[in-house]
């Protein structure tokens, strides 16, 4: 079943009459995909849909990518993670921030995944809040897709200085790593798969927030742009926004190490520079 609509991918009322059952919405049609109704509540059929918010949730995005990172308006992608040549990566604002958290668009601002960190406990969260020593513990992040299902575990293990993070598939089969070179000026990562380096991220600057990423050749690939979240959330909360550009279809393990990139650079240095201790 198709439908005319900008409603928002997501989990919504069934619309072929199931009993408390929720079907995937993908944007532009029904999918196979349907969820029992209490573990999603509070969402509305596509046609009640909020339009007006979620056309201004769209503009921003669309700003965002446009007029801050500076990438002009391209063609549609293949609608997933692996496939857009634009994703954004928002992280969800928060006063205190005890788990990261991030929601994944596509150029147009439609939700096409998330990442959540994995595997703390309550103790690890009091420690977050009362110091910054959790900087130097082992953080995981999950990359879902928009059905929720995992596609990539990010794990940078504990470090003091240097930050490396190792990139697995769902099942552990490895994909890569993602090492931090230098603390002290333009910082730069190696990507490395079997043993071989694949490509690098290279700072463009000393304040590390824009990215040059470049193949085994030393040819750009793509690059992340770190976006102005605004004086509020700059001031009051621990959100940064990015915006990765993909120039053209990497090969693997290249492009999930790409995909992986602007996560990495979060966590290695911008987590790191933040804290209560």
């Amino acid at each position: 079943m198709t439908t005319q609509s900008n409603t928002p991918a997501g989990w919504y009322p069934d619309p072929h009459g199931a009993a408390q059952t929720l079907r995937y919405w993908d944007g532009a049609q029904w999918t196979e995909h349907t969820n029992p109704a209490q573990q999603q509540a509070g969402q509305v059929p596509p046609q009640q849909a909020a339009f007006p918010q979620q056309q201004a949730g769209e503009a921003r995005v669309q700003r965002q990518v446009q007029q801050q990172a500076g990438v002009a308006a391209g063609g549609p992608g293949g609608g997933t993670l692996f496939t857009e040549p634009v994703l954004v990566v928002n992280q969800k604002a928060k006063l205190i921030e005890l788990t990261n958290e991030y929601k994944v668009m596509d150029q147009n601002g439609r939700e096409i995944g998330s990442v959540t960190q994995v595997g703390q406990g309550v103790l690890r969260k009091i420690l977050r809040f009362v110091s910054s020593l959790d900087q130097f513990l082992t953080h995981k992040l999950e990359i879902r897709d928009a059905y929720g299902q995992p596609q990539l575990l990010l794990t940078r293990p504990a470090k003091i200085f240097k930050s490396r993070v190792i990139v697995t598939r769902p099942d552990g089969s490895p994909v890569g790593e993602i090492v931090q070179k230098n603390m002290i000026g333009k910082i730069n990562f190696a990507m490395t798969a079997n043993g071989q380096q694949v490509g690098a991220i290279k700072a463009e600057n000393w304040r590390a927030w824009n990215f040059a990423i470049v193949d085994h050749a030393d040819n750009e690939v793509a690059r992340i742009t770190k976006t102005w979240e605004g004086l509020a959330k700059t001031l009051f909360t621990t959100a940064d926004n990015y915006v990765l550009q993909i120039h053209y279809q990497l090969p693997e393990p290249l492009l999930s190490l790409v995909v992986a990139t602007a996560l990495t650079v979060d966590t290695a240095l911008k987590q790191d520079a933040r804290g209560w201790g």
